[in-house]
């Protein structure tokens, strides 16, 4: 006869024990979201991903895209960025061509990026995180791992519980939903985030992993692109099952340190872990034309706004780059990248978009360009940017003077209360 499991309800949080139970109703509430597992309350390595983030913040701000597939992305001859699932389920995915994806699903809401408003939810959601545990590895502005071991004392309650209550804060306060994986490793919780999206909360436990990744492909692996693995087919290796056949030594000589870090994976095995201090290694913006273009002018406006999205964004993670890249790519989609080194490390959009407006000047002619982006990279804290003037430009401290006190006025206003006369082009 089973023995009772740990089991919590996700609607009401209460904790309870429990016959497993395809039609288990929590005792408390009656709801049916509850969860049951041998492991739900020792396990403590959580991955946390946020569901189609920034579609769900465009719905939270528009109740009108509420149940419309929502595209946010570029022009007709942009790329996808992130689509609601109403459109996924019609075959939209990230980085689709946006013809391609309006082919798909004709009737979609096509939405610009609004990387502010993301920033600020992220930011609340991040808030939540830090309140469960101190160690909080971000990977993006809408997913992080979460070590919770040893918060039970301070919390009241097991990680488990506190994940659930996350994920109902999140979506109480802040108007966005989340999928919980959680296991006892990094690798298994990212793993377990997908199983259950949207608003999911998968648990992959110690004693049954050897049978969850039976049979299972390798490109479950976080990582694992395209190219690597064309190259591990052409070994052989498509599932888990076939990396346990390999000797540790051969998959090492074959894939070198990928092959000893595939060894562990195919038994549940990974030892990194949660860090909170995983950096940052660059910000970026581009855009997609709708037409192939030449003129200064036009491409001067994007590049300021380009560079004013990767300042902002820099201003928020209070980050500044000592690099600035400029990224273009022609009509025949052959790629252009100039690169210029700062003397000293910057986050203001003026001292980013002069930069690039400079690199774009030596390869202007060689245009026409259908796409154009702007990166900052070299990252360091902010606290150590822009100290020092430029001799060789006297107007450049008096700028960037201006730009602090029109972001001071942008933060109490909004975001349209001052702009740029060069970013209308």
């Amino acid at each position: 006869m089973p023995q009772p499991q740990p089991a919590i309800c996700r609607s009401c949080l209460a904790e309870f024990h429990a016959e497993p139970s395809a039609m288990l109703r929590c005792p408390e509430c009656g709801n049916p979201r509850v969860l049951v597992h041998d492991e739900l309350f020792d396990l403590s390595i959580a991955h946390m991903d946020c569901d189609a983030f920034y579609a769900s913040v465009e719905k939270r701000d528009n109740p009108a895209l509420q149940d419309k597939p929502v595209i946010i992305g570029g022009g007709k001859r942009g790329v996808v960025s992130t689509a609601c699932y109403v459109a996924r389920i019609k075959g939209v995915r990230s980085a689709m061509p946006m013809f391609q994806a309006l082919k798909l699903c004709p009737d979609a809401v096509v939405v610009k990026p609004r990387m502010g408003a993301y920033v600020e939810a992220s930011r609340a959601v991040r808030k939540m995180m830090d309140e469960l545990t101190p160690k909080v590895e971000p990977l993006s502005l809408d997913e992080a791992f979460m070590d919770l071991t040893g918060t039970q004392k301070l919390h009241g309650h097991p990680p488990a519980v506190m994940l659930a209550r996350l994920v109902k804060r999140m979506k109480d306060e802040v108007g966005v939903t989340g999928s919980i994986g959680l296991s006892h490793n990094k690798f298994l919780a990212k793993v377990a985030s997908d199983l259950d999206k949207p608003r999911g909360f998968a648990i992959i436990g110690k004693a049954e992993t050897p049978d969850f990744l039976r049979g299972k492909p390798v490109r479950m692996i976080w990582g694992v692109g395209p190219a690597f693995q064309a190259s591990l087919e052409k070994a052989g290796l498509r599932t888990f099952d076939d990396i346990l056949r390999w000797d540790r030594r051969e998959l090492h000589e074959r894939f070198g340190g990928m092959g000893d870090r595939l060894w562990h994976l195919a038994r549940g095995e990974d030892y990194r872990r949660v860090s909170t201090n995983a950096p940052v290694k660059s910000i970026s913006n581009e855009t997609t034309f709708f037409e192939d273009t030449s003129d200064p002018d036009l491409l001067d406006g994007y590049i300021w706004r380009l560079a004013e999205q990767v300042s902002d964004r820099a201003k928020a993670r209070d980050l500044a780059g000592r690099v600035v890249t400029l990224k273009l790519k022609r009509a025949n989609f052959t790629a252009l990248s100039r690169r210029l080194s700062l003397r000293d490390a910057t986050q203001m959009a003026d001292k980013i978009y002069h930069t690039a407006r400079g690199l774009f000047d030596q390869v202007s002619d060689q245009g026409p360009f259908r796409l154009i982006g702007v990166g900052l990279s070299d990252l360091i804290p902010a606290q150590a940017a822009d100290l020092t003037g430029d001799l060789l430009d006297p107007q450049a401290e008096q700028r960037s003077r201006a730009e602090r006190a029109t972001d001071s006025i942008r933060e109490k206003f909004g975001k349209d209360a001052i702009v740029k006369g060069r970013s209308l082009r």
